[in-house]
């Protein structure tokens, strides 16, 4: 009996205002498991870039690493980004929310000049040179310009993020909900997400879809 095919799972911590979006996360995982496929967790051992309180909005005045924020919602099962073998795994996806761009890069703060975090560059890199696909919600394809330079991609339709996504060498493709972007040369799926107004139905069906893409270009 063949094994399942195994998507690792890129995270930036636990919320959307300093981490993963948790819906986003956690329907990726769900399209995964629904799909046949095994999800690995994975996320950067290093201290977030701010911490948000998600009631108010407002900065507080504590630290918190990614990692071990990442694990809430893997449910412990997460393992360091620094571990991560291309050869373990089929497919990559990163979910979106803030952290993708300050965790995960620096994208909020430097825009199209941002620098990716060296383990998830490294990921990125090396998943795409085995010519195996990478998946993106939401904000997450602007790490993925920046550590490919190339590649046809989308963030929904806010011309600002477009546009540094141009500029970092990709190309930005509008989409709304269920309009998941295929880059077939580059092995690349990217769906907005939260990027626009959206409920639980509109990420659920993104995610889903993306994931369904990136297994088909996996051949799995």
């Amino acid at each position: 009996m063949s094994r399942k095919p195994i998507v690792a799972v890129i995270l930036s911590g636990c919320g959307v205002r300093d981490g993963s979006e948790i819906h986003e996360a956690v329907m990726t995982l769900l399209a995964i498991d629904r799909h046949g496929a095994e999800a690995r967790c994975f996320a950067p051992d290093m201290l977030q870039a701010a911490v948000v309180n998600h009631r108010t909005g407002e900065p507080m005045a504590e630290t918190r690493n990614v990692l071990v924020e990442s694990a809430r919602i893997a449910r412990g099962k997460i393992q360091d980004l620094a571990e991560f073998d291309v050869k373990d795994c089929d497919a990559l996806i990163l979910p979106g929310g803030f952290g993708a761009a300050t965790n995960l890069s620096s994208f909020a703060a430097d825009g199209a000049d941002c620098q990716v975090q060296p383990t998830v560059q490294a990921a990125i890199r090396a998943m795409h040179a085995a010519g195996k696909p990478i998946g993106a919600l939401c904000i997450a394809p602007v790490v993925v310009a920046r550590a490919l330079g190339r590649g046809e991609l989308t963030i929904g339709d806010d011309p600002g993020t477009a546009g540094a996504i141009e500029a970092m060498g990709g190309h930005h493709r509008k989409a709304g909900h269920r309009e998941v972007v295929i880059d077939r040369a580059q092995k690349l799926v990217t769906s907005p997400c939260y990027m626009l107004a959206a409920d639980l139905t509109d990420i659920a069906d993104d995610a889903d879809l993306t994931v369904a893409a990136l297994l088909s270009l996996a051949g799995k």
